[in-house]
């Protein structure tokens, strides 16, 4: 999570830079972009691994048995 919330810092630097300098304004907000997307990638891989379930950890289930009929 550390590194979701570098990116989008530089991405907020980007952008703020974007509207002082406007002869490199595409080069930053291209930059800006290219971090927003590497935090999307680092958050995305965060919950993939929390919500990565291992194996071994994994919690046996019986077959389902239906009731005989009385």
């Amino acid at each position: 999570m550390e590194n979701v919330r570098r990116y989008r810092a530089l991405a907020s630097l980007c952008r703020q830079q974007a509207a002082y300098r406007p002869l490199q304004n595409w080069q930053l907000l291209g930059q800006a972009e290219h971090f927003e997307y590497l935090a999307e990638i680092a958050l995305k891989a965060h919950f993939d691994a929390c919500n990565a379930q291992p194996e071994d950890d994994a919690i046996p289930t019986a077959p389902f048995e239906t009731p005989a009929a009385a």
